[in-house]
């Protein structure tokens, strides 16, 4: 958490604000996060213009024109969130960096774990090693469940971390998997091998039904996540086993179950899911 609604979500709310705006201040209050912030970053940053904004996978892309040619390249980690704000608005504890903008508007990176980045990308995106060996978007046309039919053949490995697997498809992260097994009707605990073609046709559909469904929520609020406008995400209220264990399934009413695939709390209905 943030996954990839998250983050759309993220992306979309501060564009708006912030493309086609100078940045005429940034101010670094912590560099110390999951990767360190750059020394040279306030000196690239200061009198460049943002472009348009972009997203691959959980990474948000931020390009520049003028000043320094290049993107930031941004991660929100488990706890990070990027909002607007305004000058006069005084930064809270965790707010880590702020960007200011040539009308008065701030881009305020927040993160209390700290295990978010932010970094500099001189070359091509799709060269950074973070981004070249993903697979396809969830939304995109090149994601289809014929993909994952053909890249689940001789697997062994339960099905719900197959597709938490950034190589298969992105973003489908632990909520998202969960949610979209149910709507599948798929146990999480099957082998990814043993499912059929037919099976997997509608589980990238309700991948693709769940994912939109939470973009147009506004993500998943859990525990810290905002968007770029200060907003908690409603999907929460939509979810139908994740973090529900003991409860009642919505659709069959039995409990749902919980249990433990690649090191990740998994829950689902033992009587929907097979």
């Amino acid at each position: 958490m943030p996954e990839l609604p998250e983050v759309e979500t993220t992306r979309r709310g501060i564009a708006p604000h912030v493309e086609g705006r100078e940045i005429v201040e940034a101010i670094i209050r912590q560099p110390r996060l999951r990767v360190p912030v750059p020394d040279d970053l306030i000196e690239r940053l200061v009198g460049s213009r943002i472009g348009t904004l972009t997203r691959r996978a959980k990474y948000l892309l931020v390009p520049f024109e003028g000043g320094s040619e290049g993107s930031l390249i941004w991660h929100l980690g488990m706890s990070g969130s990027l909002r607007i704000a305004r000058l006069g608005d005084l930064p809270k504890k965790h707010d880590h960096i702020d960007l200011v903008f040539d009308d008065g508007a701030i881009l305020r990176y927040h993160d209390p774990r700290r295990f978010g980045f932010v970094d500099w990308l001189a070359a091509s995106a799709e060269l950074d090693p973070r981004l070249s060996n993903l697979g396809p978007e969830p939304l995109s046309d090149a994601f289809d469940g014929e993909r994952l039919y053909r890249l689940s053949r001789g697997r062994r490995m339960a099905v719900k971390p197959f597709l938490m697997n950034n190589a298969v498809v992105v973003g489908v992260g632990n909520i998202y998997a969960s949610e979209a097994l149910f709507l599948a009707g798929i146990d999480p605990r099957r082998a990814a091998g043993r499912i059929s073609r037919e099976r997997y046709e509608h589980l990238a559909a309700a991948i693709r039904e769940v994912l939109a469904a939470a973009i147009n929520q506004g993500g998943t609020t859990l525990r810290d996540f905002v968007s770029g406008t200060g907003e908690p995400g409603y999907f929460k209220q939509q979810l139908n086993v994740y973090g529900r264990h003991g409860q009642g399934c919505r659709r069959c009413h039995g409990e749902l179950r919980l249990v433990t695939l690649g090191q990740r709390a998994s829950v689902f209905c033992p009587a929907c899911q097979k």
